[in-house]
């Protein structure tokens, strides 16, 4: 098995898509609307992103700013109609109003995911109980990934939570693979690999000129040469 670490950015649009798989990106995140975190984009983006590149595309399912579900119908269709494009992977998290995961919310989007890939995003950072929610969704099937900064304040914050549970990988509810993302910098990786940590997603930082301009092959290319150093 290969040690090579996954690399995830960020995608908007095929232009980003391009520019990120020419450095070195191994699977994509698309969104929409990053002022709102990243919402579900419109299935043409997807289509257009998915005849642009090759490499693995994890789908945001997410239809307002937050952590709360809200209509769970027009997630439904967002994922139905995602998958009627022909989308395999997605990306989607949702707790209740007391902090646990919504897994009457979760359970409805995963049953029409038939058993698709997806990532557990960075809700769980602002779980009541990271471990109680990682347990709570150990037998949702297609739950590969946490993505997770291990803490709501960023890496720098969360980077003793992100070792400790490196180390329980064999532990029930722990083991998804853990991607690290949120105020993550280059300089946080040596720590990260060395825990054992295998996969890191990266947004602005792949985005020299903000998020108002596109990803940049150099910056991608960057963080690849620094995993696979």
């Amino acid at each position: 098995m290969s040690n090579r670490a996954v690399l995830e950015v960020i995608a908007l649009d095929a232009e980003d898509a391009v520019a990120a798989q020419a450095g070195g990106a191994d699977r994509l995140e698309l969104v929409t609307d990053m002022a709102a975190d990243g919402l579900t984009p419109p299935v043409r983006v997807f289509e257009s992103i998915r005849s642009a590149v090759d490499i693995p595309l994890r789908v945001m399912l997410r239809a307002a700013d937050g952590f709360a579900a809200g209509d769970i119908g027009v997630l439904v269709e967002k994922a139905r109609a995602m998958r009627a494009a022909g989308a395999e992977e997605f990306v989607l998290g949702f707790l209740d109003q007391d902090g646990h995961a919504d897994l009457v919310a979760v359970e409805r989007l995963v049953a029409e995911l038939n058993s698709c890939p997806w990532t557990f995003h960075r809700a769980i950072d602002r779980a009541a109980d990271r471990d109680v929610l990682r347990k709570h969704l150990a037998d949702m099937p297609g739950l590969d990934t946490y993505l997770t900064a291990g803490s709501p304040s960023g890496v720098d914050a969360g980077m003793d939570v992100l070792l400790a549970e490196a180390g329980r990988a064999n532990l029930p509810g722990y083991e998804p693979q853990i991607m690290v993302g949120g105020g993550l910098r280059l300089d946080h990786v040596p720590r990260l690999r060395a825990a054992g940590i295998g996969a890191f997603h990266i947004g602005g930082a792949a985005r020299p000129g903000g998020w108002s301009g596109p990803v940049d092959e150099a910056a991608v290319r960057e963080w690849r040469d620094a995993l696979d150093g």
